[in-house]
């Protein structure tokens, strides 16, 4: 009967806690991931800018839920970077890509961290589901073998 209730406490931390701790983690990291994208596509249009050496830009920016509107930016010189904790700086094209590369870099180191804890996070997982198939004496499953 004991083995009945340790093997339901592993039950609930594997779903109570490793995959909500989990699910927390990837999305995260999912997050990161958008904010790597739009600072991507930052740096691609400010490089399109700069080569195309244009001095005014006319666009369509999207206000929310694909309500797009017109919009014309007369000097392209001088850009706003979100540079984190809410606040936006105004730079030049040359220094904006020096500081979206930078943050670039922090967001995917961040991102790699985040990485490394959801497959530590997925190692406790598998750790405790062998655990619970030791207490129930099931045979421990075979390591899948790479064909390579």
């Amino acid at each position: 009967m004991a083995q009945g209730v340790k093997i339901a406490q592993y039950e609930k931390l594997i779903d109570e806690k490793l995959k909500v701790e989990l699910k927390n983690t990837l999305d995260q990291r999912d997050k990161l991931f958008d904010q790597i994208s739009k600072y991507v596509a930052l740096r691609n249009n400010i490089n399109l800018i700069q080569q195309n050496n244009l001095k005014s830009l006319d666009s369509m920016v999207n206000l929310g839920s694909e309500f797009y509107a017109k919009a014309e930016v007369p000097d392209t010189s001088k850009i706003f970077v979100n540079i984190g904790l809410g606040f936006h700086v105004e730079l030049n094209l040359s220094e904006a890509i020096g500081v979206i590369e930078a943050r670039e870099k922090l967001l995917t180191d961040m991102a790699t961290d985040l990485t490394n804890k959801a497959a530590q996070i997925k190692g406790h997982i598998k750790l405790v589901c062998l655990a619970i198939n030791e207490l129930m004496n099931l045979p421990m499953p075979e390591k899948p073998r790479r064909v390579f």
